[in-house]
Order: C-alpha cells, then structure tokens, then sequence
C-alpha cells in the first residue's frame, strides 16, 4: 500500500485547510433562505464587488449556478442558448437547459483556444422574421477559461467583441467563470475587467480556489432576486449555509494568490512529460492549471493500463480517451509531487516499451 497520494483527478479534490476548518466552526449563520445568514450575505457582498456587479448569489454547484442563470435569462419556452460545442455546459451538465428549462441549445464550434468565430456567433443568431418555426435566441454563453482546451483563456479584447455582439442583437452574455481567476491571474487582469462585458458571471469555489462546495453568481439586482426564486425552484435553498460559506470566504482570501504557482507548476510538469519518449503535450497551449497528455501512436501504452500503473503509485489522473489522459494542478500539490509524478511516468513509459519490445 502507497503512503503517499498525489490526486490530479481535478482542482475539485482539495481538502479543507486548517483555517477553513476553524471559520466554518466560528461562523455566525441564520436562515439564508430568509435572507438572515450573516455569512453569505458577506461573502456574497465581497465577491460582488470583487466581479464588479451589483450582487451575488450562492448556489449548491456550477452546473446549479449556469442553469439558473440561463432560466432567468430565457424565461419564455422555447429560448435559445448559443453556446460551444466542446463547453462544459454543453457537454458535462447533463442536458439541464432542455430537461428543466425548455430553453434550446444552438452549438457554434469552439476553436482549440476555447473561443468561437464571431461571425459563427452571428450566423446562429436567429432572424426574429422566422420565429413562427424557429426558437428565440435569447443568450450567448462563453466559458472561461475553458477546460476542454487544456485551461486555455479568453482575452478581454475578444470577450468585449462577443459583448457587443450580444447587444447589437439585443441579446444577454452569460459566462461560465468557473475557473475565472484562473484567467485573471494567466491575463494579468482584474477579474471585474475580465466579466465587464458580461450579463451574469458563474464563479466556482470549489475548483481554482480550493473551497470545499458551492459556487456563486453575480449579476444586477434585478438578475439575483429572480436567480433566488430558481435557486429555491430547484431546491438550493439550504437554510444555514454560513459554515460552507466561510469556508469559500478563506478560500478566496487565500488561494487566489497561490493560482500563479499552481500554472507554473502545470507548466513544468508539461514540459517534463513532453519530453518522455511515448508522451506529447502542447506545452505551448498550456496556459492554467490544465494539462491534456497524448499517447503517441505505437508506443503499445494506453490511458488505462498507465492510469493503473500510476495507482500502484499513489498517483491518480483522469483518463479522456484510450490514448489521453489529463491532468489538473491545485494549490495541494507541490513541487517534490510533480517532480515524483514525472519520475514515476518515465518509469512507466521506459518499461512499458521495454515489455513491448518498442524502445522509441
């Protein structure tokens, strides 16, 4: 049995620090569903004001954070989203704009870097001359930074283009920030410039930033009082929430300042893994705190036989395909954990070719 455990299955497996532990057993809570938890109103004041809009909700999770945003923003059945095709919301959020909301989804294909063309947003623009058989477009969503591209971020200067877009056609922007400080820190830019375009912005706590559950929307007034009622719709109305929500509150004060060493240390591992022979990444576009891992072809190995292999070592990723594998950093994992991880990978690699009888 492996002592040690290097988890890089996501940044959502962080444990909760000592200081979280002892703000969530100090916090002073109420009924958030009356508006009376002291906690989350602080936190949800503190992270209005550091997104640059006029509130903040907190919701159970990102899924629950992006579904209620696009329910306020689509409210007539039949809406529809323009979102990409490799997004996260997309892909990974189990269908819930069509299950609950009603509200029709219109991919654009998003490029390698997570954008998608502006004239490819405009083209799915629905004509309103045409809604007697089309549905309506309401919301242009964008993902940043995204994590089917490796973490890649989207600039300022493209997420404005996609803004006034948006009300050329009198539509709403919505942005899945759930690694939003992430590309703040890999931009050098305040995240309130980075949403300043946006409508409504979806922040996860429990991913980047290392809190152990829950996430928050920000938005206008008017945005959050009918984001509350959905909440409470979809039975994220959980009463005493001041114990988790301390917790998010330390996680923000703490980590945001620990994602530049988490990127350096994606970096490197990057670079160490393209150059194990069998193994290729695009250290170029490695941008975050994510790292995509191809399988070369002919090297004889394969996701699953390396993902159990790197078991026996304490080392765990999440597999994406026969031949690639990702890996997320956060703040819990060390420098000595990616330099164990590149020793035990090139093991692996040499002996895997050797027991092949491929030594490429």
């Amino acid at each position: 049995m492996v002592a040690r455990r290097v988890d890089f299955r996501s940044d959502t497996v962080t444990k909760p620090t000592e200081t979280m532990k002892a703000a969530m057993a100090a916090a002073e809570v109420d009924d958030d569903v009356l508006g009376n938890d002291p906690t989350a109103l602080r936190l949800e004041k503190e992270m209005a004001k550091m997104m640059g809009k006029e509130a903040a909700l907190f919701v159970a999770s990102g899924t629950m954070g992006n579904l209620i945003s696009i329910l306020v923003h689509c409210e007539m059945r039949g809406s529809e989203v323009i979102l990409g095709d490799n997004s996260h919301m997309h892909m990974y959020e189990n269908g819930g704009i069509s299950i609950i909301g009603s509200v029709h989804p219109r991919t654009v294909k998003n490029n390698e870097d997570g954008t998608m063309d502006i004239a490819l947003i405009e083209a799915a623009i629905r004509d309103p001359k045409g809604e007697l058989v089309y549905p309506t477009t309401k919301l242009i969503c964008l993902e940043n930074s995204h994590a089917n591209a490796g973490g890649r971020c989207l600039s300022i200067e493209y997420t404005e283009s996609v803004g006034e877009l948006a009300k050329k056609h009198g539509l709403k922007l919505h942005i899945d920030g759930s690694r939003i400080f992430n590309a703040s820190v890999a931009l050098g830019v305040p995240v309130s410039r980075l949403v300043q375009p946006a409508d409504s912005v979806l922040v996860c706590l429990s991913k980047g930033l290392g809190a152990p559950v829950g996430s928050i929307i920000v938005g206008s007034q008017s945005f959050i009082k009918k984001a509350r009622k959905f909440r409470k719709t979809l039975g994220g109305g959980m009463r005493t929430i001041g114990n988790i929500c301390a917790a998010a509150f330390v996680a923000v004060q703490e980590n945001v300042g620990k994602l530049e060493g988490d990127h350096k240390k994606a970096k490197a591992l990057a670079d160490g893994l393209n150059k194990i022979k069998g193994l290729r990444v695009d250290v170029a576009s490695v941008e975050t705190n994510i790292v995509f891992i191809d399988i070369v072809e002919g090297s004889k190995m394969t996701t699953e036989k390396l993902c159990k292999k790197l078991e026996e070592h304490g080392i765990f990723v999440l597999a994406q395909s026969s031949s690639r594998f990702r890996i997320v950093i956060h703040h819990q994992i060390s420098p000595n954990d990616v330099s164990y991880t590149l020793s035990c990978i090139e093991d692996i690699m040499n002996g895997g070719a050797e027991e092949n009888g491929n030594k490429n």
